[in-house]
């Protein structure tokens, strides 16, 4: 199993960790967390979501923009004017995002409802519907995958037969990546606004067999004072035969049937061929508000009802007993302990604030309110 830090931009490598599969992939995730910055922004999906992981990830100062998998339902701490909303998880203050996408063809609408992850916070210089289409850079990543599994291996596995044999051969492989990438990105920077994916990876990986066999430059002797060639023979090759600027398309994303190596599934029913896009429409939905009366307790919860009566209160500390009387609980004492045992349990995992016995705060005053910021 292989996992890397990969630049969207250039789709080259920061970092790489592998070894054997029974190792997870959030594990070999830790391994790379200590190579990200305060100056880079981590894209991830939803694999990647565990309290853990993630505040590693702000603890190490470095921004992220990640998907949460569709059962996480993060409390609503802060309603923003753009239709998200912050919450606290793992006891990292973030924000969420939730949103349909729908990209529009002559084959009909597609798409699905994503919620991120992120730590930008500040609604006014990091726009939702911004941070959704950013997301989208996150599959420029598979794109690498596909240079290094298809492209350099083309389809073959690992040759070697045992683990050292094994390092060796995913270092070579990464390192051989990496320079092709390298010599991409700067003939590509010659050309004033032209985009790094339009280099093509097979050109440069063919022409770099090519100097193998003809080993160009090699007899000439350069002038003394001749500015070094940035380019080179590859990057001139690259240069040749640029690709097309991204066009707006889509297809079927074909998955493998575990049990059958013949049957494929296509789970949004895509057109299989490749189809244009003529729009893409991301609408923004906020979360649905508990109130502190609603009767349906699968709709509202325990936790939103709580999070009401703070709001409502101005979010000043209130005892166990004032919350539980709000909610219509029964003055019995063992009523009133079970409930103070989850208000403590709450303020252990930073969903609350404990000011005093048996009473509490949310750790943010703005909780439930709408920002009226400009």
């Amino acid at each position: 199993m292989l996992m890397t830090l990969c630049e969207t931009g250039t789709r080259g490598l920061i970092a790489a960790a592998f070894g054997t599969a029974s190792k997870g992939e959030t594990d070999y995730a830790h391994d790379l967390v200590h190579h990200l910055t305060s100056d880079m922004l981590l894209l991830a999906d939803r694999a990647f979501d565990s309290n853990k992981l993630l505040a590693d990830i702000a603890a190490q100062g470095a921004q992220f923009l990640i998907r949460a998998t569709s059962t996480r339902r993060p409390p609503v701490l802060a309603l923003l004017p753009d239709g998200s909303y912050l919450t606290r998880i793992g006891g990292v203050r973030l924000r969420v995002i939730e949103a349909e996408i729908r990209s529009r063809s002559a084959d009909g609408d597609f798409g699905g409802t994503y919620r991120l992850l992120t730590t930008l916070s500040d609604h006014r210089t990091d726009p939702a519907d911004r941070l959704v289409g950013l997301y989208h850079e996150r599959w420029e990543t598979e794109t690498a995958y596909l240079a290094l599994r298809h492209t350099l291996l083309k389809g073959r596995v690992l040759r070697s037969k045992d683990p050292i044999g094994l390092t060796q051969e995913v270092w070579a492989l990464l390192t051989i990546y990496q320079a092709l990438r390298s010599m991409m990105v700067t003939a590509v920077e010659t050309v004033s606004g032209c985009d790094p994916d339009r280099a093509g990876f097979t050109v440069a990986l063919e022409a770099a067999r090519d100097t193998v066999v003809s080993a160009p430059g090699t007899t000439a002797t350069a002038a003394p004072t001749r500015r070094p060639d940035l380019v080179g023979h590859i990057g001139t090759r690259v240069l040749r035969a640029l690709l097309p600027k991204r066009r707006m398309r889509l297809s079927a994303r074909i998955v493998k049937c575990g049990t059958s190596r013949y049957a494929i599934w296509n789970r949004d029913e895509r057109p299989r061929d490749s189809t244009p896009i003529t729009a893409i429409v991301i609408t923004v939905r906020p979360p649905a508000l508990p109130t502190a009366h609603t009767p349906d307790r699968l709709a509202a919860g325990r936790w939103g009802q709580v999070c009401r009566i703070l709001a409502e209160h101005l979010n000043q500390a209130m005892h166990a007993r004032d919350i539980a009387g709000n909610l219509g609980l029964t003055a019995s004492g063992r009523v009133l302990s079970g409930f103070n045992a989850q208000l403590c349990y709450w303020a252990r995992n930073g969903r609350l604030v404990r000011t005093a016995p048996s009473t509490y705060k949310l750790p943010l005053p703005e909780v439930l309110t709408t920002s009226t910021d400009a």
